[in-house]
């Protein structure tokens, strides 16, 4: 039996406790977790905000190390330390033919069908596929990419969602260029994923909007150039920071109609906006004919960073071995399993960017 936190309804808290895993099936391997990000994606699937069937286990920026492969299994090894990825694509499907594995069609899978089991013999489901907030979890092998055997783990489970998602926004989805301004709306862990790839890219400025006045004490590690708090006043001075304008790109990493219309309305004409934030569908954003043609404005909806993890996990590990990119600055609490409700309060309340969860047993 193994320990996790499990979601037994939407909006209550989680409740830690034992699920029995299964043997890994031919192609599939069994984790021991050492560290998990805790994700507002989690919290969305937490409260509802993402439907997830229950009871489940969330958490999908996990890292740890292989200790089961099933008889097919030519990924990974036993003994090998992996990144868990949340949506791995079949290679197969016309997405994946299209060089677009982010949008594979069987990506979520995983999700739909039960993982494990309570004691009393009760399905479980993993969230979004992975269910990293517990002592170990199964996945299909592709669900996990290899790092190297130094590395350290507690450092890079933010790269399983965090980083791959800003980081993929900035190099993917929006191509930031040198010398472009930028304006960043929400610096939690995925925000100042962005902010710290726009400072590789070369932009400046990097202005970081956020309704919470400590992260102004935050970001500055991250590359942010200037400060601005969240409200009417935020579009005004982001204009007077860059000479009247607007920035050339806008990142909405909340998501709702609210930050994408304040992302829109930061943007020059002819700018890009790119929408990283997972909003409700209930959310809706409006905007008038006359300012889609006259404002020239390109609007972007932004999956996984439209990332390849098995490409862009060993890119982004080489630009946090050369300090480029600041893979422990992102972690700014940790906690066991029990602290994962404390970590959405922290995220409802804009404190730090991102709570590290540290498994324990795990092996660094």
């Amino acid at each position: 039996m193994v320990k996790a936190a499990l979601l037994r309804e939407p909006g209550m808290p989680l409740e830690i406790c034992e699920i029995v895993l299964p043997e890994p099936g031919p192609r599939q391997v069994r984790v021991r977790l050492y560290a998990a990000g805790v994700c507002h994606s989690d919290l969305s699937l937490a409260n509802g905000t993402l439907r997830q069937p229950v009871p489940a286990v969330l958490g999908h920026e996990g890292a740890g190390t292989v200790i089961a492969v099933g008889s097919q299994v030519n990924r990974v090894g036993v003994g090998d330390k992996v990144l868990l990825n949340w949506s791995p694509s079949c290679g197969e499907c016309w997405f994946c033919r299209q060089g677009e594995p982010y949008l594979c069609e069987r990506g979520d899978d995983a999700a739909a069908e039960p993982y494990a089991q309570l004691t009393d013999g009760t399905p479980v489901y993993a969230g979004l596929g992975t269910g990293a907030f517990a002592e170990e979890t199964i996945v299909d092998e592709r669900a996990v990419v290899q790092v190297p055997a130094d590395t350290d783990l507690s450092d890079v489970a933010v790269m399983g969602c965090a980083v791959l998602t800003g980081a993929g926004a900035v190099f993917h989805t929006a191509d930031v260029q040198k010398g472009q301004s930028v304006v960043i709306i929400g610096l939690g862990g995925i925000g100042v994923s962005v902010a710290q790839a726009a400072r590789i890219a070369g932009a400046d400025p990097i202005i970081g909007i956020d309704t919470s006045a400590e992260k102004s004490e935050l970001v500055g590690d991250h590359g942010v150039t200037d400060f601005v708090p969240a409200g009417p006043d935020a579009t005004r001075r982001v204009r007077e920071l860059t000479g009247g304008r607007g920035a050339d790109h806008a990142f909405d990493c909340v998501g709702g109609a609210v930050t994408t219309r304040a992302a829109w309305s930061a943007t020059r004409r002819g700018g890009v906006v790119t929408v990283v934030g997972v909003g409700g569908k209930d959310s809706k954003v409006e905007f008038t004919a006359l300012e889609l043609y006259w404002f020239g404005r390109s609007l972007h909806g932004c999956v996984y960073g439209r990332s390849d993890p098995d490409v862009d996990i060993p890119r982004l590990l080489e630009l946090n071995a050369s300090g480029r990119l600041d893979l422990p600055a992102l972690r700014t609490s940790t906690s066991d399993l029990t602290g994962i409700d404390t970590a959405f309060a922290d995220m409802r309340d804009g404190r730090g960017a991102r709570t590290v969860i540290l498994i324990e047993g795990g092996a660094a």
